[in-house]
């Protein structure tokens, strides 16, 4: 990670070295957080930030699914975003807003505990390679399965959460591959350690449904939209390993992912395909503003007016 100048601290820029927290803070010992993942593109007309109050929406979501209150609105944290890029100078960066329960009580119960709100940014490029978004990934089944929905709440970004992907992707790394995909308890296909999984099968998208214990992807939902808007049928259903093995094509997406095409699967080759491009292209097209067609997903970054 590049350190940048500043961070936005619970409604302060500070110097990045000043951005601390005790080590009795009670989401270091119980995962008690939430996050996003959100990236800024340079275009022509200055940065902008990809969905960000959509973003901003799911944060406040995943606070409320925590029994967490923020303190600021979705409006305060966007203009906060929008600080903490032009304090920055970065015109291309990724942004992570994290909230979680601070310093007071060390039992598990986070009751009383103060939030704090934090919203890092720093340069980030192609999350699994830019020779991965060519060319595609190479993914591994997990022998670690998705939690379940009546476990942690999926739909929630928590923290605490993703010791679940880490396992699966170190798993997956450590056998050689790029990336790892989990299975429910049921079998059926979830998604990645950071992304959500889609397959295209005779000219039609498949993609897992939200019960099958998936995070409901901003990129997720973006895809789904262009692929409709551009012609295809895209089916929100479950899938099973197999599907994956005789897809056509397959790709994963997420803020960090873009849309990443998966070239093979358990070493079953897929290949990379002219959908998958197709899709990838005007995803990139649209976030870097070289598209019209869905510009209304790009929230141009502004810095808080000058005080008097």
């Amino acid at each position: 990670m590049r350190e940048t100048e500043k961070i936005w601290m619970n409604g302060d820029l500070v110097d990045w070295n000043d951005a601390r927290v005790h080590v009795g803070t009670h989401g270091l010992h119980y995962g008690s957080g939430i996050f996003e993942g959100i990236r800024a593109y340079e275009t022509a007309k200055g940065s902008a930030v990809f969905r960000l109050t959509e973003h901003l929406k799911r944060f406040e979501n995943s606070a409320r699914l925590l029994g967490m209150e923020l303190g600021y609105s979705v409006d305060a944290l966007r203009q906060a975003s929008h600080d903490v890029i032009a304090a920055n100078g970065l015109p291309e960066c990724y942004l992570r807003p994290i909230a979680f329960f601070g310093y007071g009580e060390l039992g598990v119960s986070a009751v009383g505990n103060p939030v704090d709100v934090v919203i890092m940014s720093w340069p980030w490029g192609a999350y699994l390679g830019e020779e991965g978004l060519k060319n595609g990934i190479r993914a591994k089944i997990s022998s670690w399965q998705r939690i379940g929905p009546n476990v942690i709440p999926h739909a929630a970004k928590a923290t605490g959460v993703y010791l679940n992907s880490m396992l699966a992707v170190t798993e997956a790394n450590r056998a050689g591959y790029d990336e790892a995909i989990l299975l429910t308890a049921e079998g059926y296909v979830a998604d990645g350690s950071g992304e959500n999984v889609f397959i295209v099968k005779d000219g039609e998208l498949f993609t897992p449904d939200l019960s099958t214990s998936i995070l409901p992807g901003i990129t997720r939902d973006t895809v789904i939209q262009i692929a409709q808007d551009l012609g295809y049928t895209v089916h929100e259903k479950s899938l099973i390993r197999s599907d994956l093995y005789l897809a056509d094509e397959a790709f994963m997406t997420g803020t960090a992912a873009e849309v990443t095409p998966l070239r093979a699967v358990d070493d079953v080759e897929i290949g990379v395909g002219a959908i998958t491009l197709e899709i990838q292209e005007a995803y990139l097209d649209t976030a870097r503003g070289r598209s019209e067609r869905w510009a209304q997903w790009l929230e141009y970054a502004t810095p808080a007016p000058a005080e008097a």
